[in-house]
């Protein structure tokens, strides 16, 4: 007994050592593998302006920095104690030899009866209990040299090691536990330490985690958002919601809410609001009044404004040190509020399952000024007359290019520059001739035309169609689907946009959204991104192939359609699927918008007709349909000239879409299967001009 609790002792820091492997091993490939991916496809600008921000650069100490957190430094202490344990079972464990009784006694396995016991006699005279008094002596005398003796001069004992390996007969097989022999001890002092061991692992601390996670999951989203934030974000949002006014209800969070307001914050929160207060928009004629009743406001939302507008004012510098970890504790948390933001606005908001639109394009437009710390005000136009001999749209798309300020886009506007999309159109030595003669250095210009060749150019083809039918009827299950492909001058589809004044690594972002702008409502809307590959070729594979067996295709011509979608993700494009319901008989004119939340000017439209036809077949399209009669049906893009406006409040570019469409210019066509296209024809939103692709 007491050798076989010696084994399951020193059996112990192998059962420990095995735990550690099975856990810690595909923790850290698991973990080394995500940081290598995300090192991979971190491809960010580098224009001078992004290398001295120093947000890209990887010192020594910043190295260190990233390396200490408190997760990191578990694992690595987690691999020394598991190092420990290898060398601690590899040289001091022993391993458990076979019963050799010849070994035992030094004799070789030929040796006479008479040599066995002058063996026998002389490791007596050293190990027998009379001759010493060392209990480990006496253990190896008795289960060691007398067996081996025995086995080897007794008939039976000789027979039964012939037969077994061993003079006893038969072993029966040992089972015990991998534990030290004092946790087994429960009559002992430490009787108790293995029943509270057990109590602990296999109670407590599983009960312990599962109150944890379910007391930060109803307090938080996936997202990492507080529920409570989702909440305030439902209530305050409007469908009249300005974009001036979507930064009262962004600063709502309730991670912002809960932002404690130190008494040493007073003063600095004072001298950062003389800095930023051009921004606030107070009305000269009250600006005591106006003045008083900021102040007046939640002290916690006041410090959030007064640090997102530091931030669009490019003032990070005038943000006092005692506010600068608030500050990046203000913008780290930005991005994913933001997404949160356009969610609500764009959830279902009445029976037809609708959202709200001009809510959610101030939304995005929040989100660029933010990324590239760009003031709202900068996106109202200044003057419409293009004669006037300055620029006809805001100037916020030329503020996020490196070296540009306000004096320098006047010049370029009396250079006959009207439009950002009209510089980006420019052939590059003509655009580089045209900045030098700015006053732009070599370097500065090279600067840049890394950003413009940064900056992506969108496409959006569009199909809606009823599935395995032809023509849309009311009631119908639709299926829009919508290629968005994305171009770069430098040839790359995943990248980190430009933005050196955001401290933080952003990726980019694009929101899908069908829309009436008429009646302000998002009909469907769908996050997109360019990052991951990997990930949208299999969402492209997988849609196309259900598509197309639910329509009844072959399996060849499922192939084909599957392989032309992994290719088309493979040179920059994603597919977004999404069904909706057909509503009332009646023809619609609808946009898709396809919205970037990190560039500005960069957003992209198409203006589609959706033609629903009075219902004729039997059921629905969430059924099995009946054939009916063939309907026309048309989608049918339009060039619109973008009129931007000039109001009071600032106004989303995008608010003037409202006001009427042009009259068509394209054509509609018939298409079997009720199934239209929109070509590649798309309008820059925040250019003021059209492209004509098809």
């Amino acid at each position: 007994m007491g050798n076989t609790a010696e084994e399951n002792s020193s059996l112990f820091p192998i059962f420990i050592l095995a735990i550690m492997v099975l856990s810690l091993v595909p923790y850290t490939i698991h973990r080394v593998a995500n940081a290598a991916w995300k090192k991979a496809r971190s491809i960010h600008c580098h224009c001078s302006v992004c290398l001295r921000s120093g947000k890209y650069r990887t010192s020594v100490a910043k190295k260190i920095s990233k390396f200490s957190t408190c997760s990191n430094l578990v694992v690595l202490l987690l691999w020394v104690i598991m190092l420990f344990l290898v060398y601690y079972v590899k040289h001091i464990t022993r391993e458990v030899q076979p019963f050799e009784p010849f070994a035992i006694l030094g004799l070789d396995p030929a040796a006479s009866e008479a040599e066995i016991k002058k063996a026998y006699r002389r490791l007596s005279i050293q190990y027998h209990p009379d001759k010493n008094p060392d209990p480990e002596a006496n253990k190896y005398f008795v289960e060691y040299i007398s067996k081996a003796y025995q086995a080897l001069t007794d008939p039976a004992a000789r027979e039964n090691f012939a037969k077994y390996g061993h003079p006893d007969g038969r072993q029966g097989l040992q089972m015990g536990i991998a534990l030290p022999e004092f946790l087994l001890n429960v009559h002992g002092p430490s009787g108790g330490i293995l029943l509270l061991g057990i109590v602990g692992v296999c109670i407590l601390l599983p009960l312990m985690t599962a109150v944890i996670y379910l007391s930060r999951s109803s307090k938080y989203t996936g997202n990492h958002v507080m529920h409570q934030t989702l909440s305030s974000y439902y209530y305050f949002m409007k469908p009249s919601l300005a974009p001036s006014k979507v930064m009262d209800v962004f600063i709502k969070a309730a991670e912002y809410v809960d932002m404690p307001v130190r008494r040493s914050d007073d003063e600095p929160l004072q001298k950062l609001f003389m800095v930023v207060r051009s921004e606030l928009n107070f009305d000269p004629k009250n600006l005591k009044q106006e003045q008083a009743k900021f102040w007046k406001k939640y002290p916690a939302l006041v410090k959030t404004e007064l640090l997102l507008l530091a931030q669009l004012t490019r003032e990070s510098t005038a943000v006092p040190f005692g506010l600068q970890s608030d500050f990046r504790h203000v913008l780290q948390l930005a991005p994913r509020l933001l997404e949160e933001l356009m969610k609500m606005a764009v959830v279902a908001r009445n029976d037809q399952g609708h959202g709200w639109l001009r809510p959610a394009l101030g939304v995005m437009e929040l989100s660029q000024s933010i990324i590239q710390a760009v003031p709202l005000s900068a996106r109202k136009v200044a003057e419409r007359n293009a004669n006037a001999g300055v620029l006809t749209e805001g100037i916020a798309p030329f503020l996020q290019l490196p070296h540009f300020s306000e004096a320098v886009v006047k010049k370029l506007g009396r250079k006959k520059v009207r439009t950002f999309q009209d510089l980006r159109e420019m052939t590059p030595n003509d655009r580089m001739d045209l900045l030098i003669q700015s006053g732009f250095s070599d370097i500065e210009a090279n600067d840049v035309e890394t950003v413009l060749d940064m900056m992506p150019s969108i496409t959006i083809a569009v199909t809606c169609e009823t599935e395995g039918e032809e023509g849309i009827q009311e009631g119908d299950i639709v299926t829009l689907r919508a290629w968005i492909s994305l171009k770069r001058g430098n040839g790359l589809t995943a990248a980190l946009p430009h933005a050196p004044y955001f401290p933080f690594h952003k990726e980019e972002n694009y929101w899908l959204l069908l829309a009436d702008p008429v009646s302000n409502n998002v009909w469907v809307s769908q996050k997109v991104s360019f990052m991951d590959e990997a990930t949208a070729v299999t969402a492209a594979s997988k849609a196309i192939q259900e598509s197309l067996e639910g329509s009844g295709a072959s399996v060849k011509e499922i192939n084909v359609a599957v392989k032309d979608a992994v290719e088309k993700v493979k040179s920059g494009s994603r597919l977004v699927m999404v069904k909706f319901q057909a509503p009332a008989e009646s023809t619609y004119n609808l946009t898709a918008y396809c919205l970037s939340d990190t560039w500005i000017g960069c957003d992209k439209k198409v203006i589609v007709k959706l033609k629903v036809a009075k219902r004729s077949r039997a059921g629905t399209r969430a059924m099995i349909a009946e054939e009916g009669p063939v309907q026309e049906d048309g989608i049918e893009e339009e060039e619109n000239e973008e009129d931007e406006g000039t109001y009071d409040d600032y106004e989303s570019e995008y608010s003037d879409d409202e006001e009427g469409e042009p009259e068509e210019k394209s054509r509609t066509g018939k298409h079997a299967n009720g199934k239209s296209h929109v070509g590649n024809r798309s309008s820059g939103t925040d250019s003021g001009s059209d492209t004509d692709e098809a």
